[in-house]
């Protein structure tokens, strides 16, 4: 399944180079200011599987099913729990924006936030901090409960559409809920084009234990980075931590490893960019965030950041 939307040649704008939309272009399309109310209340554990299957059973219609390569309307009865909520991801996944069938705001509601009351969540002012103003933190980063978090996005900026991939988009997108991708889809008829390369938006975080999620594009490599790949990725870490001062009620960050997974950006040459832009940038601007967390998954990556912050 390819990423949606079909990317275009990039927009660009006459000498200026790629355009950006800015935050106050977009803000009110997305209700930004506004805080999120689910339309259900979060369900006990053990009702969890009930939603699920409501939830499925109200989508059995959706054009989205045939991606699954199923029929519309010929979803089986699924009998074990945990494939019957794996196929509810990835219908969610394969599903274009939009207004779901009536009903499952609220079986979506009350099961997203059900799970995300089960998944234990950290506070980026419990992480040690050598100077004070950053955290190394391994972990996921959908259990961070900064004040926004980073996601590293394409530049169809709507999501992953590639069933249970395991790419941080997918992860945010899929624990923070359709209404995600909604908000995407508005900035991007907003700004007419495919979002560029090293620069931000930034929606509501709606079931994540975050209220933004700020969205950049980094650089796609192949082999060693180039200098303009450099100058790229070092651009969407800015962009993150410029548009996260503009948001007034933003004190924490979380970052994820921009590019260095599908986009391929080597590790080892990441992390000290990520933690020297990061650096520089909190050193232009003392006191504006009380924390910013790079966020880790794995070990390998976890190497990459040690090695420059132990120096």
């Amino acid at each position: 399944m390819p990423d949606y939307p079909p990317t275009p040649p990039t927009f660009l704008t006459p000498r200026s180079g790629p355009r950006v939309l800015p935050l106050a272009a977009y803000r009110d399309a997305v209700d930004l200011d506004t805080p999120f109310r689910p339309t259900a209340a979060p369900a006990p554990a053990d009702r969890l599987d009930d939603h699920v299957r409501e939830a499925l059973r109200l989508m059995n219609a959706d054009p989205a099913i045939a991606r699954l390569g199923l029929a519309p309307g010929s979803l089986p009865e699924l009998k074990d729990p945990a494939t019957a909520r794996q196929v509810l991801r990835a219908l969610l996944t394969v599903r274009d924006p939009g207004p779901l069938p009536e009903g499952t705001d609220a079986e979506l509601d009350a099961l997203l936030g059900g799970e995300r009351l089960l998944r234990e969540t950290t506070a980026p002012a419990g992480l040690p901090t050598p100077d004070g103003r950053t955290s190394l933190w391994r972990g996921d980063l959908t259990t961070l409960a900064a004040d926004a978090i980073v996601n590293a996005a394409n530049s169809g900026l709507l999501g992953c559409f590639r069933p249970l991939h395991p790419c941080i988009d997918n992860a945010i997108h899929s624990a923070a809920g359709p209404r995600l991708r909604d908000d995407c889809k508005a900035v991007y008829d907003a700004q007419g084009a495919p979002e560029p390369t090293g620069v931000a938006k930034v929606t509501r975080a709606y079931h994540l234990p975050t209220r933004y999620v700020l969205h950049t594009v980094g650089p796609v490599v192949q082999g060693r980075p180039a200098p303009s790949d450099a100058r790229a990725l070092a651009s969407s870490y800015r962009a993150c931590l410029d548009l996260a001062a503009e948001l007034d009620d933003v004190r924490t960050v979380g970052l994820c490893a921009v590019s260095t997974g599908v986009f391929g950006y080597p590790k080892d040459e990441a992390a000290p960019l990520a933690v020297h832009t990061v650096t520089e940038w909190l050193d232009a601007h003392p006191g504006r965030f009380d924390r910013v967390v790079f966020t880790v998954f794995t070990e390998e990556d976890e190497r990459a950041y040690r090695r420059v912050l132990d120096d």
